[in-house]
């Protein structure tokens, strides 16, 4: 199984082309019964009543609803009005605490029960895990580790119908995600660089952010 769609030009899926349009590397193409059955199946849980069915078209309703007009954290709060969410979850890193707190207010007003959390939850020292004083960022035996697993068992506790990611570090959200019994969306993407925008390092990938591409060299000089 070859799955390059990132490098595809051609696109003729989001037109619901028939098979003499799609490229010949397409996944689409490829007769083979794993595929088949993946096609098959993911059909069918659209078509089925469920938690995929009603999550794949309330997103769907969102997405025409407010295309080209709606922020992001409209579309959120249209997206769980439309699959019954009341109440909602806010798991937040502490240096967005403030964009949280934003959006915890914002959601109450309209009429949302809301539990928010924030990354440092439990204040667990990162030495106690076994990480170096070299490793953290005061080196300070008392510098508290993030806390997704935390963050997602007290949500969970609490027992919320959707999840909102704010400001996660990277592979926090992963183990957020992992552990969140809720269905979860992620409103803020964290980026302490480019205003907390990542696509922006993709758009200037080929000037200011050239060296991207030689990561792994400059990685394993190190």
């Amino acid at each position: 199984m070859k799955l390059i769609c990132g490098l595809c030009k051609i696109h003729a899926c989001r037109f619901g082309s028939g098979a003499s349009d799609l490229p010949k590397y397409c996944v689409m193409l490829e007769k083979d019964e794993e595929i088949e059955t993946i096609f098959r199946e993911a059909s069918q849980a659209y078509m089925t009543e469920g938690e995929s069915r009603t999550l794949a078209l309330a997103a769907a309703r969102t997405e025409a609803a407010g295309y080209l007009r709606w922020p992001r954290v409209q579309e959120v709060m249209d997206f769980a009005w439309r699959i019954q969410a009341n109440h909602l979850g806010i798991a937040s890193c502490i240096g967005l605490i403030e964009e949280a707190g934003i959006l915890h207010r914002l959601l109450e007003a309209n009429g949302f029960r809301v539990s928010s959390v924030c990354c440092k939850v439990g204040s667990i020292p990162k030495t106690e895990v076994g990480l170096t004083l070299d490793e953290t960022l005061r080196s300070d035996e008392s510098e508290p580790l993030c806390n997704p697993i935390g963050q997602a068992q007290l949500l969970n506790a609490a027992g919320t119908d959707l999840n909102i990611l704010v400001g996660l570090c990277v592979g926090h959200d992963t183990l957020f995600l992992r552990n969140s019994r809720a269905p979860a969306t992620v409103l803020v993407v964290k980026d302490r660089v480019t205003g907390h925008n990542p696509a922006a390092a993709l758009y200037t990938s080929h000037s200011y952010y050239q060296r991207l591409g030689q990561w792994k060299n400059d990685r394993d000089k190190e």
